[in-house]
């Protein structure tokens, strides 16, 4: 007979990464990122340092993972009834969220780990546009490639928060989306 694991949730694992994740945000209330430390955030979330590096290695993914997590989606995509309107409404939400300072300050953290963080923030970006083309697919609606749309308006859009060299506007997120619906469609 084959014994399945058995997985605990919310255990001591879990107590332990809530802890110091609050600990994380607590502190980067108050003070400036580039002076948080390891035995800082571990007394704060009451935990020894030990603990910390075992888990993350170093304060980097620390900070890297706790910015995924802000960054993990809450909620589905807006569905606005078209395809056209969904997709700007996620592009509009999007750049609007990720090129606020708070937005700017947890894609540098994302990418200054060198873990699979910057990886996983893609997916999540790839996953709500794959349910806005599943949407307009279902209403009959001619459905996009989402690599198009990563290729055509979201590269574009981190590429200028990260480097901020543009200001990310409305009108420059629409006119990408236009350029983008504008291209001949695969049949």
């Amino acid at each position: 007979m084959a014994v399945r694991e058995q997985i605990r949730v919310g255990g001591r694992s879990a107590r332990i990464q809530s802890a110091v994740h609050q600990a994380v945000r607590d502190l980067s209330a108050t003070t400036p990122r580039d002076e948080l430390t390891v035995p800082q955030i571990a007394a704060e979330a009451g935990v020894t340092p030990s603990t910390i590096y075992r888990r993350w290695g170093d304060l980097g993914a620390l900070l890297a993972d706790v910015a995924v997590e802000r960054l993990r989606p809450i909620a589905e995509p807006d569905d606005t009834g078209s395809l056209q309107t969904d997709l700007k409404a996620f592009v509009d939400q999007y750049a609007e969220e990720m090129s606020s300072p708070v937005g700017r300050a947890l894609m540098r953290d994302v990418f200054a780990s060198a873990e699979s963080f910057p990886v996983q923030c893609a997916g999540f970006t790839c996953n709500h546009l794959a349910t806005i083309a599943a949407r307009a697919k279902a209403r009959g609606e001619q459905p996009f490639d989402v690599d198009e749309v990563i290729d055509h308006v979201m590269a574009p859009i981190i590429y200028h928060i990260l480097y901020d060299d543009r200001e990310i506007t409305p009108a420059y997120c629409h006119a990408l989306l236009a350029r983008l619906l504008s291209l001949p469609q695969p049949r």
